[in-house]
This record gives structure tokens, sequence and C-alpha cells, in this order.
């Protein structure tokens, strides 16, 4: 699905100095998503709204989301809010966290928005440093951590083992950085949301995931906090059936970045004021991240090289083992620069950047062969091992240049004209 994302305004602390008892959008919204918790839901509600009205210097407001609830949920949520004038019920027909969350942070006007679960197993000290960067603008999302290093956690060892083998799951898979996918502990700026949660497509468990991946992938910044956090031993999740959803989930989010079905740039961020983007003097932009990427799809070509060259050298002998081993592997090369060091996408001027890429093999192939046929000429049979260190010296050089090439010549955007002032167009006129 693509969903054009456009641009955020930068970063700022949010604009909450006037807000007071009597305003009428509070700045933090905490959703509390449920599913016939009847039993624990009034506990849940009071202890949350008695620590925010203690704690929180803001006005705040706690939604509770009914997921199509079958027991007495919908008439505890009903009388939670007629006691409390900061809890509203928000009901659902359909099951789904995702859904919840989705449908009430999409209708909300709190500038941060947040949720947790009903069972409150995470520390609620825990909750202002979650939401404090988003407030003072440093950060888009934040998630409570139960893998930090300085978390302290009470769970079984199953639980534990899953947990760590998730992400180890979505580091693997997805590269994902952050720490803990799912912890119901989290918080979006609504501004970030408002952008965000069209692109997240689940609207159960991985909802949570997806929504970190995309994120991740889009340049936002994730602040993690560190949390105190007490297993449920009563808990009603389906760890089974809740990991399948899970794979599933990775392996079409997975699919879709890889096809580029995803209107994200991990790359170029969109979202706000990033220093990287900004024009500074004799420092060109994204020069140190286009080297490194182009260093690490070298260092993976170079390798496919000599590969190539050394099963073909025994049936076709160095110079043409050489010359086919450099074409294929500058094919690819050139497409993975394309795509990844560049960040071109699209098929359009595809042929061209090959065409252009196989001028820049022409050069390799000269400097390779080149230092191939100096080797034979100050020795009559070099051994296989110094034609390695020959070539490998070769592609170094050669490396170098096809990278100066490639910026300045393949993948170069042309500086768009700068549009004729009126006296000039006066002037063609006549």
């Amino acid at each position: 699905m693509r969903t054009p994302l456009g641009d955020l305004p930068a970063r700022q602390h949010l604009p909450v100095a006037d807000a007071g008892p009597t305003a009428g959008t509070p700045v933090l919204d905490v959703v509390i998503p449920v599913y016939n918790e009847e039993d624990d839901l009034g506990t849940c509600v009071r202890r949350l709204h008695a620590h925010l009205s203690a704690t929180f210097p803001y006005p705040f407001r706690i939604t509770v989301a009914d997921n199509a609830s079958t027991d007495l949920t919908p008439a505890v949520a009903k009388a939670l809010a007629d006691e409390l004038p900061e809890v509203v019920g928000f009901r659902l027909e359909q099951k789904g966290r995702g859904r919840a969350l989705r449908t009430v942070w999409t209708a909300s006007q709190a500038p941060v928005l947040a949720y947790m679960d009903v069972d409150l197993s995470t520390d609620l000290n825990a909750l202002l440093p979650l939401v404090a960067p988003l407030i003072s603008g440093h950060s888009d999302l934040a998630i409570g951590s139960r893998l930090a290093r300085s978390s302290r956690v009470v769970r079984g060892a199953k639980r534990e083992f899953i947990s760590r083998a998730y992400n180890l799951v979505l580091r693997g898979s997805l590269a994902a950085r952050f720490s803990d996918a799912q912890c119901g502990f989290k918080a979006i700026r609504g501004d970030v949301a408002q952008r965000l949660l069209p692109m997240v497509e689940d609207s159960g468990w991985f909802f949570d995931t997806e929504m970190l991946v995309l994120a991740e992938r889009a340049g936002l910044r994730i602040h993690e906090v560190p949390v105190d956090w007490v297993d449920d031993p009563d808990s009603s999740v389906d760890l089974v059936r809740t990991a399948t959803d899970d794979l599933r989930g990775v392996w079409r989010v997975g699919r879709a970045l890889a096809t580029g079905q995803l209107a994200l740039d991990r790359l170029r961020r969109p979202f706000g004021d990033d220093p990287r983007d900004r024009e500074l003097s004799g420092v060109p932009a994204g020069l140190a991240r286009q080297a490194v990427g182009f260093c690490a799809v070298g260092a993976l070509s170079t390798l496919v090289y000599l590969a190539l060259f050394s099963l073909l050298r025994p049936g076709t002998g160095s110079q043409a083992a050489n010359a086919l081993a450099l074409l294929l592997s500058a094919l690819g090369n050139t497409a993975a620069n394309r795509r990844l060091t560049f960040g071109v996408r699209g098929r359009g001027r595809a042929m061209r950047h090959q065409a252009q890429g196989l001028v820049v093999f022409a050069i390799g192939l000269a400097l390779t062969s080149g230092s191939l046929a100096a080797l034979h000429t100050a020795t009559d049979t070099p051994s296989h091992g110094s034609e390695l260190a020959v070539l490998v010296a070769a592609n170094l050089a050669a490396t170098v240049l096809r990278f100066l090439l490639f910026r300045a010549w393949v993948f170069h955007e042309p500086e768009p004209m700068a549009p004729e002032s009126p006296r000039t167009s006066d002037r063609s006129a006549r």
C-alpha cells in the first residue's frame, strides 16, 4: 500500500504552557484496550487515574477501548466514566488490539497518545519518562523495554524465551534496532500517528511491531524507557496463536519492504527536522551515508567477483575469467548501488543507469586487465595467489573510481533550473 507521507513540521516542545484544568483538549490520552476485563478494569483505571492526578503536570484523559466485550466490561467502563471526569469509554464491535488503538488514536485530538495493558504489569513510574521526550519534541515514539539492561523483570522462563526469540527474529529479518516490540507500554506523538497509522495494516497483536518497523524505516526517533515489569500469570493471551500471527506479519512486512511496496525511505528522514538534511559548506549531502552503503555493496560484489573468477579461470584462462566475472558482478553492483546506496527506486532510467554502469565497468576492466598483463609480463607463470593479490589491489583502485563516477555521473541528479525572473521573461518576449 502506497501512502503519501508528506512532511511534518520540525519537532518542537508541545504548546502546553496554556493548558489548564479547563482546557478542552488533554495533553495526554492513555488508551486501555480491553476484552472481557470486568474484574480488572475498575482497579486498573482507578490506579492509573490516581497516579496521573498525583504526578502528571498536564491535563490528561483515560480512554477505555472496549473490543466487543461480551461480559460486563461496557457497564464497568460507563460507571468509571460517570465516576471520574477524565475517563471516557469507547466501544468497538470488532476485536483486535491494533484496531482499537488505530481507531481511538486517529480520532483523538491529544498531542501525545499512549496505551498500556489493563493488567498494569508495567510500573506506572515509567509513564512520565515515557511521554516526556514526546512532549519536549525530542522523540516521535516511545516504548517501554523489558529487555534493557537496567530493566527489572519478573516472569517465567517460557515467556522470557519467547520474547527474546521474537526480538531476535525481528533483528535478523527486518533489521529492527529497537529492543522490545511487544511490551504493552508505548506512546506516540499525535501528528506522527495521523501520518503513520494509515500505513499499518495489522489490527491485532502485530500492530505494535509493524508500527515500530515502519517508524524506524521512515527515520522517526524511537525513545526506549527501561521498565519494571511483573508478569501476569492469569493473562488470557494465546501465545501460540499470537506467535503464528506475528511471524506472518514479519513475512508480510519484510516482503513489502523488499519489493518497495511501502512509501518509506529509511535513508532520508521525511519527518521533522534532521541535521543530516542541512546544507553545510564543504560537506556534500549524503556523502558519508552513500560511502558506507557503497562499501557494503562493494565488499559483497568483490566476494562474488573473486568466486566467479576462481570458478571460471580453469576453463577460460585468466583474462576471459576476469572479464566475465567483472561483467556479472558489475551488473549486480550497479543494481544494488542504484537501490540501496543512492536511493533510486522504480524502473525509470534503469537501462540508462546500467549502460553507464557498463562504461564504469569498462574502466575497471582496463585497470584489472592491465594489472594482470603487467604481472604476466613480469613473471611468465604467476601463481593463482599472485593473480588474486594483484586483482584485489586493482579492484580497490577501481572501486574508488567507481564510487566517484557513480556519485558524480551515473546517479547524479541534475540541479533544477531556476525560474526566470519576470524581467528576463519580458525581455525574452520582446
